[in-house]
């Protein structure tokens, strides 16, 4: 449409106001599951079983804990932002497949699946020229 064309311009600013949104949901999302302690990383880290690792659940619940916190913080600055991205793509990757996985319907997932699609194609597009990357 003609009318909205002359927004293409503002794609860095549209990549910042995505950037600022999901990061501030995911620290909101993922610092009570870094607060949580042992028991609540235990139980998020066990997912990994439907990748088939089973061993060191605490720890894998404690890396996807900080990879929703401290991730949604890079992704707010656009520091690492690829890698992260990828990291979170993956995370959301192994909810889904939780899910999945725990007989509940693909609207369970959605959010999970819909994320890592979203992290996925930011990790092509890259974080915008108002970042601290600045590429």
């Amino acid at each position: 449409m003609a009318l909205l064309a002359s927004l293409g311009k503002y794609r860095n600013t549209g990549l910042l106001i995505t950037r600022i949104g999901l990061g501030i949901m995911f620290m909101l999302h993922g610092y009570p599951k870094l607060l949580g302690g042992p028991e609540k990383w235990e139980a998020i880290g066990g997912a990994m079983k439907y990748a088939g690792i089973d061993f060191l659940p605490v720890v894998w619940g404690l890396l996807a804990a900080a990879t929703e916190t401290f991730g949604g913080f890079l992704i707010l600055l656009g520091l690492a932002f690829r890698p992260v991205c990828l990291l979170l793509t993956f995370t959301m990757a192994i909810a889904a497949t939780m899910h999945l996985n725990n007989n509940e319907d693909i609207m369970a997932a959605s959010q999970a699946i819909e994320m890592g699609f979203v992290f996925l194609g930011l990790a092509f597009v890259g974080p915008g020229t108002i970042s601290v990357d600045k590429k």
